[in-house]
């Protein structure tokens, strides 16, 4: 974004004050039902509101960061802050001895990512523009980062399951493993922040140039999916105290959500697995699901893929080992990464199918399709845990 452009910017645009408005009632909300001992049902509900429209604050703040810092590190905050409301509730469910509920909503965040929203970008996309084409190049990157990325996040459960001598030490191999994930996902950064084309390149008419980690989003993605939703021109202090308070908020909100979480499934006879494969995993993540289908709507499909298929690299790579390290300081020091065989068998299927639809370049809306279907059946199937 330029700077002549973002000085006829509002302050406050009427979707920035909706969008604050929208979260704070709903955060007040699920404050007031949760001190009340209101219905349990409706006080998630309301939490789950309120997460998803406090994970939409996170990233406004982030991207009016973007704004002034630069769109390298609107990249690496997107990755490192994008995901803080789902990480709080995990990391809550987590305390509380919830590790049904914690190894789904990982599960669940890559799935919805890989499957679900990208099968809408999809439909989005290709109902009003047809077939519509990304660089191969790229698609068969982020694929291919995409399932090494699941592949590592795999071993632990591999190693139970197939009853290997490492199957007595699965703490200690899902400690190396998240160690290992979180190193590789660091030595991502420096290539992000040092790539990017100079403004006399881009005035010339030139293609600016993309980061080469896959794993972080690159400043060219960054500034579409800015661009994809209208915003005001927030000051730098405006930016940091919103991402402040949207982030404290989100604490608190996770705090009340998981509270909640076990009488809801309870009275509505919901089981942990579920709730944390698709409900927590939904409202964590809304922010990106909406961009990524508003960028395939606008056909632009390269972005769209960065933003839809970073987001489950970034939770295998980022969220799942930072919970397995923090389990020891959350009082849960036998929390491990094995996940159960229907979990590990979904996650892999989600990984290969993302390569094989990024693989040709193309999509269309019968692919999108399918994807979705994909999700359905798999979330259907557990239903009854």
């Amino acid at each position: 974004m330029t700077t002549t452009h973002t000085e006829r910017l509002p302050l406050l645009t009427r979707r920035d004050r909706i969008m604050i408005t929208t979260t704070v009632i709903a955060s007040m909300a699920a404050g007031v039902l949760h001190f009340t001992h209101a219905n349990a049902v409706l006080a998630f509900t309301i939490s789950a509101l309120a997460l998803a429209t406090l994970a939409s604050l996170v990233g406004r703040s982030v991207e009016a960061l973007g704004d002034r810092l630069g769109p390298n590190a609107t990249g690496i905050l997107q990755t490192a802050l994008g995901n803080l409301p789902e990480l709080f509730v995990i990391l809550f469910a987590l305390k509380a001895g919830l590790y049904g509920v914690v190894k789904a909503t990982i599960v669940g965040s890559i799935l919805s990512n890989a499957l679900l929203v990208l099968g809408l970008a999809f439909v989005a996309g290709g109902i009003k523009h047809g077939r519509q084409r990304f660089a191969a190049d790229d698609g068969r990157t982020l694929g291919l980062m995409f399932t090494l990325a699941v592949f590592i996040l795999a071993v632990p459960s591999l190693t139970a399951a197939i009853h290997t001598p490492a199957q007595q030490h699965e703490r200690a191999v899902s400690v190396v493993v998240s160690i290992v994930m979180l190193a590789l996902f660091a030595l991502s950064l420096p290539a992000t922040l040092g790539n990017r084309a100079p403004d006399s390149a881009l005035q010339a008419g030139d293609k600016p140039s993309r980061a080469t980690s896959p794993i972080v989003a690159s400043p060219d993605s960054a500034e579409a999916a800015s661009a994809a939703t209208a915003h005001g021109n927030w000051p730098l202090a405006m930016a940091i105290g919103m991402l402040a308070v949207a982030g404290i908020g989100a604490a608190f909100v996770s705090e009340w959500f998981v509270a909640a979480l076990e009488p809801a499934m309870h009275a509505a006879g919901i089981n942990e697995v579920f709730a944390g494969l698709v409900i927590v995993a939904i409202a964590g993540n809304a922010v990106e699901n909406f961009v990524g289908i508003q960028l395939a709507a606008k056909n632009q499909m390269d972005y769209a893929l960065q933003v839809v298929l970073q987001s489950p690299v970034q939770i295998a790579l980022t969220i799942a080992p930072i919970v397995c390290l923090a389990a020891v300081w959350l009082g849960q020091p036998g929390f491990d990464l094995v996940f159960s065989p229907l979990l590990l068998a979904s996650m892999i299927m989600s990984a290969l199918v993302a390569v094989l639809v990024t693989f040709d370049g193309e999509s269309t809306w019968f692919e999108g399709a399918v994807l979705i279907a994909l999700y359905v059946a798999i979330a259907t199937s557990f239903w009854w845990g």
